[in-house]
């Protein structure tokens, strides 16, 4: 039998390793920065075109490489951050793989320009496919200049799978951010076709977290700082009431490096216990200093994923630093007592004499002498008038053919709507300010009144999106927003749709937009906390088809603005609501799939009653 087992040669084992390590552009920049700052550099700029599609350019200011390092750097498992197996229990860099640069090699064009501090001229390597495509020298200042173009171009699979410039582009800055939040110390600049989207210079952590996330996180922050003999926790956390649902900026750090770590969270949201309303966000960014050989992050390598020797002991002290910090700063809200009709408790005075209470009675007062008065006949004396309005007949009952009987949730539900009936109940009941309740043909009708008032909304918006005719209603005093770097090209796709449904907002600068005006009828709503709130809705629903984006932002906006639980409504409002709910396309359902509204057959009162 022959032999047929042999070694893959290194251009395939090249893209194999690249699978894992290279995924998209945003792990190209992640790389390369990373390599950046591993090489102490000082200033570090990131140039992409067209997402990272067609170019992706690293430029840094660190110790750069000699001549025989600029072509070894391309090989695999070639390093310079260890020298042996002990070392990966001591790890002080970011990178210490050796896989990345063959990794990006082999799937992309790339060309190296790099020089030491020692050396007169620098170096320039270009490399394709993992193959050296020429060396030569070149002038250059210290430091290093990837420039990587055509990615995944003997990949097609791998470059057909790649989402849109806006998707690609939003996990390029998450990519980034999550580097610059680690470095504050560093200079970095982020460009996209040319357009200045970061400009971050060094300072404090506090003052990079504002400069990434906005001013308004700034102010939002907490300190947090313990040092214990197993582990160093600091950072900020966030105030209570800057909880979000969707889209919070939780970040965790260990020895400088990003790590996704559920059990962790978990800690620093049980100390918000009783704070936050259940499924809300809050925003934190908190750091780790750990003793290298108690953490293992050689497990993936996205080097995300992280073990700790000492997790639960960890967890006790950072769900005590986290509510030491905010109970430290005051940030406990205080508990508002209804004080109308509370008794005056008079306040202690020693001084003054208080005579006790003396008994008064009425000595001629004999329950058996008095007489009790004869009490009044309740009833009438012309209680047959009562009664005169039977002979005219049967008093009218609703109409039979209300359109309501058609979508008895008990039966089959119905997604379309069939004629209306003008006649139907005309009077309507309203159950602890959540559900509308009225009398049909079957039996009693029950309407969440919420779920009812998005449906109607909804489609309003909808039908305002297609014919671009709704109204603005200008603000008195306009107001303005901010946004991340990543938040900000959510914001700038959806932003059309937002004009479209009547908000006037201009651009500022800086990812700062100006709210001028908002859709008429949702007065009273904070347009900031909207826009954030549609902003996160964009975000998880993703951002692919403008048909999906349309519908997204339209159900946000309309589970804004809908009548809210407790609303009380009068009759008329509540004939409206019906009225409305039934000219809509889908009766029983939100946009969301929530159920509307539900009949009480008549049989089943008459079996609870019987």
């Amino acid at each position: 039998m022959a032999d047929i087992i042999s070694l893959l040669p290194d251009s395939v084992a090249n893209q194999i390793a690249a699978g894992e390590v290279i995924q998209r552009p945003a792990s190209v920049i992640k790389e390369l920065v990373e390599n950046a700052v591993d090489a102490d550099a000082k200033t570090i700029h990131v140039l992409v075109v067209d997402a990272g599609r067609t170019s992706i350019q690293v430029i840094d200011d660190g110790k750069g490489m000699s001549e025989t390092d600029a072509r070894l750097a391309f090989e695999r498992h070639a390093t310079s951050k260890i020298r042996k197996a002990e070392d990966l229990f001591a790890l002080h860099t970011m990178g210490f793989r050796g896989e990345a640069l063959a990794s990006i090699a082999a799937v992309a064009q790339v060309e190296l320009q790099t020089r030491t501090a020692n050396d007169e001229i620098g170096t320039l390597v270009s490399v394709s496919g993992s193959k050296v495509v020429g060396q030569e020298p070149t002038s250059c200042p210290v430091g290093s200049n990837f420039k990587v173009e055509n990615l995944f171009f003997n990949v097609p699979a791998r470059r057909k799978f790649l989402k849109t410039n806006a998707t690609e582009l939003n996990n390029i800055l998450t990519a980034f951010e999550r580097i610059v939040l680690v470095y504050p110390e560093i200079n970095f600049t982020m460009h996209n076709n040319g357009v200045e989207l970061m400009n971050l210079k060094a300072g404090s952590l506090r003052q990079r977290i504002a400069d990434v996330f906005g001013r308004q996180y700034g102010q939002d922050l907490i300190p947090v700082d313990v040092n214990t003999s197993m582990c160093r926790i600091y950072g900020f956390v966030s105030k209570p009431e800057s909880a979000r649902k969707k889209g919070g900026c939780d970040y965790l750090f260990v020895n400088g490096r990003y790590m996704r770590h559920p059990y962790f969270h978990k800690a620093v949201i049980s100390a918000y216990d009783r704070l936050i309303q259940e499924g809300m966000q809050i925003p934190y960014f908190l750091y780790f200093d750990v003793n290298p050989a108690d953490i293992d992050v050689n497990i993936h390598p996205t080097k995300t994923e992280i073990k700790f020797e000492n997790e639960q002991a960890i967890w006790q002290i950072l769900t005590a630093a986290v509510r030491d910090a905010i109970g430290k700063f005051c940030e406990v809200p205080t508990i508002d007592f209804d004080t109308v009709g509370r008794p005056e408790i008079p306040v202690y005075d020693p001084e003054r004499s208080i005579a006790p209470p003396q008994p008064h009675y009425n000595p001629d007062y004999n329950p058996f002498k008095s007489v009790s008065s004869s009490p009044k006949n309740p009833v009438p004396s012309d209680w047959q008038k009562l009664y005169d309005s039977l002979s005219s007949g049967p008093a009218q009952r609703p109409s039979d053919h209300s359109s309501a009987d058609l979508f008895d949730l008990s039966e089959t539900p119905v997604t379309t709507v069939p004629e209306m009936i003008a006649e139907k109940s005309p009077a309507h009941y309203q159950f602890k300010g959540k559900y509308v309740m009225t009398a049909v043909k079957s039996g009693l009708m029950i309407i969440d009144q919420h779920r009812a008032d998005i449906r109607i909304r909804y489609e309003k918006y909808m039908e305002q999106q297609r014919a671009m005719t709704s109204g603005s209603q200008k603000l008195l005093f306009p107001e303005t927003i901010q946004f991340s770097a990543s938040d900000a090209v959510v914001f700038g796709s959806i932003l059309p749709t937002l004009s479209g449904l009547g908000f006037d907002l201009s651009d500022l600068g800086g990812n700062t937009y100006a709210i001028n005006g908002i859709p008429a009828g949702i007065e009273g709503i904070d347009p900031v906390a909207l826009l954030q709130r549609m902003v996160g809705d964009a975000l998880e629903k993703g951002r692919g088809v403008a048909d999906e984006i349309n519908a997204t932002v339209a159900l946000s906006l309309a589970r804004s603005a809908a009548i809210p639980y407790g609303q009380i409504l009068s009759n008329e409002e509540m004939e409206n609501l019906v009225n409305e709910l039934f000219t809509c396309s889908n009766v029983n359902y939100t946009p969301d799939g929530k159920t509307i509204l539900c009949i009480l057959p008549q049989s089943d009162i008459e079996h609870l009653l019987g």
